[in-house]
Order: structure tokens, then C-alpha cells, then sequence
């Protein structure tokens, strides 16, 4: 995929982007988007546990794609899940696209509350948004881009809706502290009262 944007890139020619996100949340959909066929599929070493990787080439710039193993936390309770926290920890320069379940997403907020702990600078996919659409769910994205100070896109995977501003805002990614949020809940809740 090729996209444009207007803001100046944080990417290099040595960027890697890591999709991190539950399984099940549309992660191998939107790494296919992102990278089209152009795939390699690998063992971590050591392990009988596969990642996907591939390359996006974003503002005439090459980006390497992980698709790394779905996990539900950085506290890793099994091999899959340990292989997600090796591949973040070993990319640390990384931006990760967290994506989460429209449907489900305050169950893949803390996740993304994790990653952000990090430090990573962090994009948030907010996939299934056609689904949560059909169920009634309402995310305001511009409320939950305020509170966590990243980019926050809607999307779905299946039909590409989304992918080019998911695109688009990788050199927006933002790595903002836990404190800052908080603050930006509290700030948030007051407008509101």
C-alpha cells in the first residue's frame, strides 16, 4: 500500500511496526492489508510459535510489518504469549498498531494501557468498527483520542474501511504517560459533569 501524508514521518528506512492485539481482533486482516502478499511467515526461534512478517512502503520509505502472536497481556501466561513480549522488547524503536475489538473493546483497552506503559509510540486500531456499529456500540474517537493522546482510527480489516488513515497516522503515533492520561480522564469526566 502506498499512502501520503502531510505530516512530517518519525518512520526510517529501518521502521518496524508491530501489530499487537488479543487474538482474534482482526490482526492477520489488517497485517494483510497493510502488506498485501508480500509475506514471510516464521518460527520465533526456539519456538514452534509463527509470526508474520512483511513490508509497507509508506512515504518512500520501506516499514517492516510484524504481526506479532495474539496475546492478552505483557505478563505472558503461555509461549505465544511470551514470543508477543520478545518481539516487542526486541523492536523497542518500534510505533505498535494496538488493535482492539470494536465489539469488546474495553477488554482490549488494558492491553493497549500496557504497550503505552511501555513507552512504545503507539497507534490504536479500533477494528470491527462495522460490527459494533450493527450492535449499537458507540466509541467516540475523538473523546478516546484526547484521553489517550494517541491517533485513534476505526476500521475493518475484511473490507479495507480505515486503512489508508491507519496508515496515515503512523507518524503521529505518540507515546504518552499513564499520569497524562489519568489527568485526561479526569479532565474528560469534569467536562462532562
Amino acid at each position: 500500500m502506498h499512502a501520503r501524508s502531510k505530516s512530517q514521518s518519525i518512520v526510517t528506512n529501518r521502521s518496524t511496526v508491530l501489530l499487537i492485539g488479543h487474538p482474534n481482533v482482526g490482526k492477520s486482516a489488517l497485517f494483510n492489508r497493510l502488506t498485501g502478499a508480500d509475506i514471510t511467515e516464521s518460527n520465533y526461534p526456539g519456538t514452534t510459535v509463527d509470526y508474520t512478517e512483511g513490508d509497507l512502503v509508506f512515504e518512500d520509505t520501506n516499514l517492516r510489518v510484524i504481526d506479532v502472536p495474539g496475546t492478552f497481556s505483557l505478563d505472558p501466561r503461555d509461549r505465544a504469549e511470551e514470543v508477543a513480549v520478545e518481539l516487542l522488547e526486541a523492536n523497542p524503536e518500534a510505533v505498535v498498531i494496538c488493535v482492539v475489538d470494536a465489539t469488546r473493546f474495553e477488554r482490549g483497552l488494558n492491553l493497549v494501557l500496557e504497550v503505552i506503559e511501555r513507552g512504545y509510540d503507539v497507534v490504536l486500531a479500533v477494528n470491527m468498527w462495522d460490527e459494533a456499529r450493527e450492535k449499537n456500540i458507540d466509541i467516540d474517537v475523538e473523546v478516546l483520542e484526547r484521553i489517550l493522546s494517541v491517533p485513534v482510527v476505526p476500521t475493518v480489516a475484511t473490507s479495507g474501511s480505515g486503512i489508508k488513515t491507519l496508515v496515515e497516522s503512523i507518524p503521529r503515533a505518540a507515546s504518552p504517560s499513564i499520569a497524562d492520561i489519568k489527568q485526561n480522564v479526569s479532565a474528560t469526566g469534569s467536562e462532562s459533569a
